[in-house]
């Protein structure tokens, strides 16, 4: 991989974990389903009028549109007041193992022994956090943040699911067109639970940097961080630019702490290894599968090809 997307794929993944301590700031004026739902309307207007819909079956666009609501509305919710931003960056993460998890058991593709070391280490960490939050009530977390952000990082999973049974697409035109599907349910939800006198409320005292937190939603961890992480997905092989993701919980963690002064004992540090160890070995794993495939196969496999 050339210098210029190495740096690239670093920009990527520093938005999207830096991004945790932007929705923070955005909370502290709006509700946390509310800033889903403009999140997700301004992820798809006015783009929606440039951007060429994929060529996919509009049953995939609802079901990822959907999912990707449940898990950002869920995410902000718990991160109001229930949970970190470092350590929500970290949690999410597990989407990893739900997702190798569910198509071990929906599609039948058999655990490797690294990715179950992983998922075992990973799950060591995530116990870890919920030791924390249950039995000595840490203020970083608590059992419904934990559970709210997990639940998150399920249906981040079924999206995975939904992407998996798509192929290789043009994976901006993707989001933006799904997310107009993400905003119906969510802003229900946002009616039902916050109601519409919070809403007429929250809307007017937002001052111009809840509103610039809400901009880079669409443009920094949307639109430049999907369509860059796309652009490069396409010209290097998986197995070279996924594991810059790993990434993500230590910009998050990082942030957190330097800006909003998230503590770092040494029980988050702990879990934080455990977790991203198992994310090292699951990603290290799936790579040494695709580089046999290469090395056996007499043309490029799919996911080779630029």
């Amino acid at each position: 991989m050339p210098l210029s997307h190495l740096l690239l794929a670093l920009a990527v993944v520093a938005v999207w974990g830096t991004n945790f301590v932007v929705i923070k700031g955005a909370l502290a004026d709006l509700p946390p389903l509310l800033l889903a739902t403009l999140r997700f309307t301004f992820s798809a207007l006015p783009w929606l009028l440039w951007v060429r819909r994929p060529a996919v079956a509009w049953r995939y666009l609802v079901a990822y549109g959907t999912l990707m609501g449940g898990q950002f509305g869920l995410l902000f919710f718990s991160m109001r007041h229930d949970i970190t931003p470092g350590l929500a960056s970290l949690v999410i993460q597990s989407q990893v193992f739900i997702t190798l998890v569910l198509v071990a058991l929906w599609q039948h593709e058999k655990l490797l022994r690294l990715q179950l070391a992983g998922l075992t280490l990973a799950t060591l960490g995530m116990v870890t956090i919920s030791w924390q939050s249950i039995v000595h009530g840490d203020a970083s977390v608590t059992p419904w943040g934990l559970a709210l952000v997990l639940v998150a990082a399920l249906c981040w999973a079924l999206a995975n699911l939904v992407s998996r049974a798509i192929g290789r697409i043009d994976m901006l035109g993707f989001i933006v067109w799904s997310s107009m599907f993400a905003v119906p349910p969510v802003l229900a939800l946002s009616l039902l639970v916050e109601g519409p006198q919070a809403i007429l409320q929250a809307l007017p005292r937002a001052g111009w940097a809840t509103w610039s937190a809400v901009a880079w939603q669409v443009a920094g961890n949307t639109l430049f961080g999907f369509g860059a992480w796309g652009w490069l997905m396409a010209r290097h092989p998986a197995a070279t630019v996924t594991p810059m993701a790993l990434l993500v919980p230590v910009f998050g963690m990082g942030a957190s702490a330097l800006l909003l002064a998230e503590p770092l004992p040494l029980w988050k540090l702990a879990a934080a290894s455990m977790v991203m160890g198992g994310l090292g070995l699951s990603v290290f794993s799936a790579r040494q599968v695709r580089s046999l495939a290469f090395m056996t196969s007499k043309s490029y496999p799919a996911i080779w090809r630029p």
